[in-house]
């Protein structure tokens, strides 16, 4: 993977380990020379992800949509900014750019980011790997309701396989790096796309 798509929280939150932890896969990407995509921010879990990368030397891609654009917002070190029109624009352009995609703690807009490329990936529309970093059991509850999601029927097990999840930064990536993509499904119509 030479680019990565990290999907965090604005807020730092309140666990101090969260915020560590995200600095620490900042300056795991830029020793490993892995581009960070991300929303462009100099604030909350974005900021810290951003600044590991940048304090290590590494290259930063920020991608924000226009109404959110603000000197108190924008990280003013990134080595590139693209500026879209509107929030799903971003999400395209953030896929584009991205070698596969990496979920740290944070709030619906983070989960909005997840679950609609963790959809294209099950529909067959990308084969790029997607990791959850589970800092602190902070995703323990959302994984138990993606296991009730398969024993109730709504979700296949390779599906959920394909999601993969570790709790330590060197472990996600190595994993990531070993991906395996699904099959496109059978009912998929590849003239189409």
């Amino acid at each position: 993977m030479k680019s990565i798509a990290v999907f965090c929280g604005s807020s730092v939150g309140t666990d101090s380990k969260i915020k560590s932890e995200a600095y620490h896969l900042g300056k795991s990407l830029a020793e490993r020379q892995i581009t960070l995509v991300y929303g462009a921010a100099k604030i909350g879990i974005m900021g810290e992800v951003a600044r590991g990368v940048l304090d290590y030397e590494g290259r930063v891609l920020g991608i924000i949509p226009g109404f959110l654009e603000t000197k108190e917002i924008v990280h003013p070190k990134l080595s590139e900014l693209i500026v879209t029109d509107n929030m799903h624009s971003r999400k395209v352009i953030m896929y584009e750019k991205s070698d596969g995609f990496m979920v740290l703690p944070g709030g619906f807009g983070t989960m909005d980011e997840f679950f609609e490329i963790a959809t294209w990936g099950q529909l067959g529309l990308h084969t790029k790997p997607i990791g959850i970093l589970n800092i602190n059991g902070f995703f323990d509850h959302l994984i138990a309701y993606f296991k009730t999601m398969v024993e109730r029927g709504f979700l296949k097990q390779d599906v959920l396989d394909a999601v993969v999840v570790d709790d330590t930064v060197v472990g996600l990536l190595e994993k990531m790096n070993n991906y395996k993509p699904l099959p496109a499904p059978k009912w998929l119509n590849k003239d189409r796309l």
